[in-house]
């Protein structure tokens, strides 16, 4: 077939096909609804690496959760609690893979801080070695519903919370969580 004087191949339209549908595979973002009508849920798609008690300067202590997100999972982050946006905060960077345990201290990251009816909690969203680009949409004093989109990371790569005082994890490590879905904390009984 010839298209404007080039002679197009069925080889090359396929060839070109499968790194297209990578794209739009990649960038999905597909609607949720929160599995329960409570609790903290989570803000990304992925897998449970790290839960442990740490601080910050926003929330002070707190449980930190770490998602890891594969180049499978969707990369759209979601809020996991309504909450108004009180501290932003961009932090430059290597871009090392963010499995390891200290991508969260040496890699690109980006601090979204919120106040809730339950207190204080920290989103950090953290490049990797595919990460080219975080995007957070949120502007200090927006107000953010449960479950909605509040950014992504392109290609790549990590999200921590860190859970207010009276949350405590209900994951483990090893588990699944999907952005806007699984309940991720819930309110200490």
């Amino acid at each position: 077939m010839i298209a404007g004087g080039w002679l197009i191949s069925p080889f090359i339209s396929a060839a070109l096909a499968v790194p297209l549908a990578f794209v739009f595979w990649f960038f999905r973002d597909p609607d949720r609804v929160p599995a329960a009508p409570e609790g903290f849920v989570s803000p990304a798609d992925g897998k449970v690496v790290e839960i442990f008690e740490a601080e910050h300067e926003y929330t002070g202590k707190a449980m930190k959760i770490g998602i890891f997100m594969s180049g499978f999972d969707v990369h759209v982050n979601r809020f996991p609690v309504k909450g108004t946006i009180e501290y932003l905060n961009y932090v430059p960077g290597k871009k090392w893979f963010a499995i390891a345990p200290k991508a969260s201290e040496i890699n690109e990251r980006f601090y979204v801080g919120a106040s809730s009816e339950f207190g204080r909690f920290v989103l950090v969203q953290i490049a990797g070695i595919m990460a080219r680009r975080i995007v957070c949409r949120v502007h200090k004093g927006d107000t953010i519903d449960r479950g909605a989109r509040y950014g992504m990371i392109k290609l790549g790569s990590k999200v921590d919370v860190y859970l207010p005082a009276g949350i405590v994890p209900s994951v483990k490590i090893g588990d699944m969580v999907k952005a806007g879905e699984t309940v991720i904390g819930v309110v200490k009984a």
